[in-house]
């Protein structure tokens, strides 16, 4: 894997709330109703503002994302990357694609930075290690194509899944089939 897509991947512990980046992303659910988790805490610290935004986009496909403004974040909008419907489940084939519709999302939107938590790994319930393996695949596939982002982070709120995305990430960089996308 060459050294400059290594440089644009970051993964760290901490409160993605707390990100001065061009986005955030916001596990999602394809209402976009901010509950709890993740959705929870950005409603919390961004403001109303950003549940109105998502009032009128409405809906949205499961495995698809809408983007906001990011209210009062450090952050300039939240990608919205619903991988579930709400109440359910997140399933391999949604995360896959919210998370690449998220990058897309951004890229279109000329975005050179965005942070991801562990997408569909709280309240929906997907394994922290496929998660990882999934969105680090994604991730660095649109970074391998044409794109505005020079920066990708992972903002993970514990040191455990920080281990689990940083070893999913050795790997992926280290077994050449794992590296161009396969499984």
């Amino acid at each position: 894997m060459n050294k400059a897509l290594l440089e644009k991947i970051v993964i760290q512990q901490g409160d993605l709330t707390d990100m001065d980046t061009d986005a955030i992303v916001n596990a999602a659910n394809n209402d976009l109703q901010l509950g709890a988790g993740v959705a929870g805490a950005i409603r919390r610290k961004g403001g109303e503002e950003i549940q109105r935004e998502c009032d009128d986009i409405g809906s949205i496909p499961v495995g698809y994302a809408a983007i906001t403004g990011g209210g009062k974040l450090a952050a300039r909008h939240v990608v919205h990357a619903a991988s579930m419907q709400l109440g359910g489940r997140t399933t391999a084939a949604n995360l896959r694609n919210s998370v690449a519709h998220s990058l897309r999302i951004a890229a279109e939107r000329g975005l050179k930075t965005i942070a991801f938590p562990a997408v569909g790994t709280g309240i929906a319930g997907f394994p922290l290690e496929e998660c990882a393996s999934i969105m680090l695949q994604e991730t660095a596939r649109h970074l391998k194509g044409e794109t505005s982002l020079e920066k990708v982070y992972f903002v993970l709120f514990d040191d455990r899944a920080c281990d689990v995305f940083t070893r999913a990430w050795k790997r992926l960089t280290t077994e050449p089939s794992a590296a161009s996308g396969g499984a």
